[in-house]
Parts: structure tokens; sequence; C-alpha cells
């Protein structure tokens, strides 16, 4: 994981005279609902934390570890955490009230996008999604962002997770890449850059090779779940992978529950404003922007107030 450099980040602190003293603000806690380890979400989070507290040491913000997005969501509509890491998949069926009423949490900030493939090993037959009908594939613990953004996908391409394949959920996201590793597993379904989980099995002596819808099952699963976007990972992340690889994906988000003071929201906003404006935020807060949070959400109403309120006095939207 990327250390934070709080030397750099706190010596720039001066040249953001709009944002005042963070000094002589009054101290602040946050708990913050983040994942079990061995995931990318419990990597953001660590980060989230330090960059935050780099720059505004009154914001006491309070880590806890979860199960990720399965829940931090019912904790964060129970109003036991204030802000949590929820995957993109699960915050459209939130905002817009797919197999459920649409939830009242709102959209503290977009994270980062998380492209979606399979990992299989490299001396494996496996080169195309339709190799592993049948097969036992990890995906990750059931309910998590992860599991949910693969059944999106193959629903695309007209297979169901549950009939065509032998889903395999975990609880230990650490335990996902052994089974691969070990062959008792054909592949691993994770997302993002630089996951955990595809590092470990890209790192073996046998390698590891990725598997993503080609061009024509993009298509196919766009014009059927067009909140999934086409994004591309880019060539070097991973040992062995010398070319970019074009899949599909979504964005996940920082939500914060429907009661969480407007001042909290929007001394937080403030504060990732300020580590934006830096130009050299922490390699896991590099997608944590004003421009991509407006790009990824449905519109400005899905935002909590206090950020919409910071937006608007700091220009960013109208």
């Amino acid at each position: 994981m990327t250390r934070v450099n709080r030397r750099s980040l706190l010596a720039a602190v001066p040249a953001l005279a709009l944002a005042g003293r963070p000094a002589l603000a009054q101290r602040m806690k946050v708990t913050l609902g983040t994942a079990s380890t061995g995931g990318t979400f419990a990597v953001y989070g660590a980060a989230f934390v330090d960059a935050l507290k780099a720059i505004d040491p009154t914001l006491e913000i309070r880590p806890m570890a979860t199960q990720g997005t399965a829940e931090n969501v019912p904790r964060l509509e129970a109003g036991e955490i204030d802000i949590g890491l929820v995957s993109g998949e699960v915050t459209h069926e939130l905002l817009l009230g797919i197999g459920r009423p649409a939830s009242k949490l709102k959209v503290l900030t977009a994270m980062y996008s998380t492209a979606g493939m399979f990992v299989v090993r490299a001396d494996s037959r496996y080169r195309h999604i339709d190799d592993l009908k049948g097969r036992p594939i990890v995906l990750n613990a059931r309910g998590s962002g992860l599991a949910i953004q693969a059944r999106y996908v193959m629903d695309g391409l007209g297979l169901d997770i549950e009939k065509d394949f032998e889903p395999v959920y975990i609880k230990d996201l650490a335990d996902g890449p052994l089974m691969v590793i070990e062959g008792r597993a054909a592949a691993l379904w994770g997302g993002g850059l630089r996951w955990p989980g595809f590092v470990s099995v890209a790192s073996t002596t046998r390698g590891g090779r990725f598997v993503v819808p080609d061009s024509n099952e993009i298509e196919r699963i766009q014009s059927k779940h067009g909140f999934l976007k086409k994004l591309t990972v880019p060539a070097g992340l991973y040992p062995g992978q010398y070319d970019p690889i074009v899949t599909l994906g979504t964005w996940s988000y920082i939500l914060a529950r429907a009661d969480l003071d407007d001042a909290v929201g929007y001394r937080l906003a403030k504060t990732l404003y300020r580590i934006e404006r830096l130009g050299s935020p922490p390699r896991q807060l590099a997608e944590t922007t004003v421009k991509n949070t407006l790009s990824a959400i449905p519109g400005p109403k899905a935002l909590h107030p206090g950020v919409l309120q910071f937006y608007k006095e700091a220009e960013l939207v109208k």
C-alpha cells in the first residue's frame, strides 16, 4: 500500500488560504465503514483517513472494519456509521430504488472507477467467459459490490451466475486468490487498479491471465445495463500484463447517512478538495475528484447537502 506523504501535503497547506487554518477549526468526529482486509476498499479507506488527517488534524475519522458494501449500507441507513464505502452497482440500485425503495443516503464523493475482470492462472485453458461456464468462480462475499458487478455483467450476456457457473462466496478476501493459485477455483472476479487479489495471482510463478468481455460482448452488456461504463486498465499494472485491457465497470462511492449534519459534509468536501488542489494526492485518491464525482452521479440532488453547498460556494457547480 502506498503511504501518504504527510510532509508534502502539509507543506502545501498554506497555499490554500481559501480553506482557512485547520488547526483553528472545531474538532469533528466521523465514523467510516470500510471493508475487511485483502480488498481495495480497505486500502482506499486507510489512505483516505491518512490524507484527510494530514490536511485537517482536527478531523477525527474513525475507520471501522466491516464486510464492505453489504454491511456498510444497512449500517448507514441505521445511523450506526456516518460515512461508508459503497460499490457503484449497489449505489445505482439505492439511488434509483431498484428492487427496494429509493434510499435517502447521499453521495459524499466518487472514489475510483472499478474495472471488472476475471483472473485465471496463466497456465489454464480459460481465455473467454464461456470457457468458465460450469466452473467454480470466486465472487468474493455474497452481496458485496464485486459479486453484484459480476452478476450484472453476466446477466448482460444472458448468463445466470447461480445456474451457469459454480459461484463461490468467501468472507475473507485473501482466500480468493489462494483458491485460484491452488486450482480449487477456475477464476476470481475482482475490480479496480492494482487490486490486491489480482496482484497475488499474477505475482506467482505460474502467473495470471485476465478474462474480460470482448468488444461485441461489451456492446451487448451495455445495451441492457447502460450504467456499466467501458473502462481501460493501463498496461503494466500487473506482472505479465503487457497490454491495456478494455472491460466494463462502475464508480465506487463514499455515501453519507441521510441525517449527517450539513457541516460535516461541507467540511469533508472542503478537505477533499484541498487534497485535490495540491496536485499530488495519494495514489489511491487520484480519481477522487470533484469532476469525477459530478460526472459519475445521476445529478446534483444525489450529493449530500453539505457537499452541494461547498461545491456551489466554490463555484464548482451551478
